[in-house]
């Protein structure tokens, strides 16, 4: 189905509280060291016929964005990333052997900034990838880059190494609000790289933008937003910035008085919402948009839609293997992650062999709950008759507690509950994270809001 939301200022305030992205179920909170790396073996096995999709983080960057929250090292000293990749080889010689008989047919470079790699490093890795895993013919592989830095002959190496998606990091074309957020760039190089990626045959290209950074104005932002449009990219990503300094220090170096006020911020969200559709994207979820042949905007209007760590994807029939520093992948029906700290992740693939540190198990409740709310979060509705064929449920038994907390948005006339299906109503689809939270069980066992940013 297509998303055609409708905006309600006064619903919107009353429920823009902290909540999960839900980029899984149950969220990384609940990740714990009783899961291991015995675990993540078994869990390997769990689904062999599954289709694998690849996700490498690379956490350098050259120069630090103050807005930033993502897990990254700050250094320009390129040599770091070839010992980087020394480490890198022997987690993916220790893992890739677990799915031998896997089939890649998606594959997602992040960071940081893996265009922080030089040409020779980014053949290198590619070469070792497919040295070690079955790719695909045809697929999805995509990689993040910094336009920063970068030739746009780099664009034909990412090519011929396969790439053909790409996503780039813009965040807002004004200068003042560059400046501040330490991130000036080119915005002419920014169009000529989306004009080189059309030219070459990349079959996607996302641009990446934030709005409630300092100094932003609803005025400026949409400045920002029709020279996005003139680019015509298949994909937008429109994030709202959370400005947490008391958790990310680099948000230390903004001041509070350069803000934009809450008000101008859900004016910057409602006019991006409205420029946006009207000329002619689809509306996928909370912060995505996609033009209505990409293959993202496809998959929605087909029930297809689905969500993991990377965000929406095409491609749901996939476990998930990460790889790197911090990275988490969702394998059977769990979940785990390596290290977060670069020394600790470069210490215990010498003395163990491998990265892996914490994790979690989904019990039969986890499963049904994860399927609901990723149901909800991608399509906006969920026929409850399939739900309860393959757990051997009934819906309002099994859910009572759950539908009592969605009794409220029934009331403000967010949500519709049939005996045959929730649904979700134009006017409730950028509230999704709040409904999903009334079936989140981990959530109610323990308050922890303010560890999530505000939904809008």
């Amino acid at each position: 189905m297509s998303a055609q939301i409708e905006w309600d200022q006064a619903l919107i305030e009353k429920y823009n509280y902290s909540g999960p992205r839900y980029t899984s179920y149950p969220t990384a909170l609940e990740f714990n060291d009783g899961f291991g790396m015995t675990e993540l073996e078994a869990a390997a096995g769990r689904y062999p016929g599954r289709p694998l999709s690849l996700y490498v983080h690379i956490p350098f960057c050259h120069k630090l964005c103050y807005y930033c929250g993502c897990n990254k090292v700050i250094t320009r000293h390129q040599g770091k990333a070839d010992i980087y990749l020394d480490y890198l080889e022997r987690e993916i010689t220790r893992l890739a052997p677990l799915f031998i008989e896997r089939t890649v047919t998606q594959l997602h470079w992040g960071g940081g900034t893996p265009t922080f790699l030089t040409e020779p490093q980014i053949r290198r890795l590619s070469g070792l990838l497919r040295r070690h895993f079955h790719f695909a013919e045809q697929g999805e592989f995509g990689i993040e880059i910094d336009p920063r830095r970068i030739e746009l002959s780099l664009l034909d190496v990412l090519k011929e190494e396969g790439f053909n998606r790409i996503s780039l990091g813009v965040q807002d074309f004004d200068k003042d609000v560059q400046r501040v957020v330490n991130r000036e760039q080119d915005n002419d190089f920014i169009e000529a790289l989306v004009s080189r990626a059309a030219e070459l045959g990349f079959g996607s290209t996302n641009l990446d933008l934030i709005y409630g950074l300092p100094l932003q104005t609803p005025e400026s932002f949409h400045h920002t937003l029709e020279q996005v449009v003139a680019m015509k990219p298949a994909r937008l990503s429109v994030f709202n910035y959370a400005h947490l300094p008391s958790r990310f220090s680099a948000q230390r170096k903004l001041k509070d008085s350069d803000m934009p006020a809450p008000a101008k911020k859900l004016a910057m969200l409602q006019h991006s919402i409205a420029y946006l559709t009207g000329q002619g994207y689809q509306f996928i979820g909370m912060d995505h948009f996609a033009l209505p042949d990409d293959s993202l905007a496809v998959a929605q209007r087909e029930g297809g839609l689905h969500r993991n760590f990377q965000g929406y994807t095409t491609r749901g029939d996939c476990d998930l293997l990460g790889l790197g520093v911090s990275a988490i992948s969702m394998i059977g029906d769990a979940y785990s992650q390596n290290h977060k700290d670069l020394k600790q992740y470069y210490r215990q693939l010498d003395e163990l062999g491998h990265a892996q540190t914490v994790g979690y198990a989904l019990n039969e409740d986890d499963c049904l709950r994860r399927d609901l709310i990723k149901t909800l979060i991608c399509n906006f509705e969920q026929e409850l008759a399939p739900l309860e064929r393959q757990y051997g449920i009934r819906f309002a038994d099994y859910f009572a507690d759950d539908l009592q907390l969605l009794q409220t948005f029934i009331d403000d006339g967010l949500v519709t509950l049939t005996d045959d299906a929730i649904r979700v109503v134009p006017k409730g689809q950028l509230l999704i994270r709040n409904i999903c939270m009334c079936f989140d069980v981990h959530l109610r066992r323990q308050a922890r809001g303010q560890q999530f940013s505000r939904v809008i």
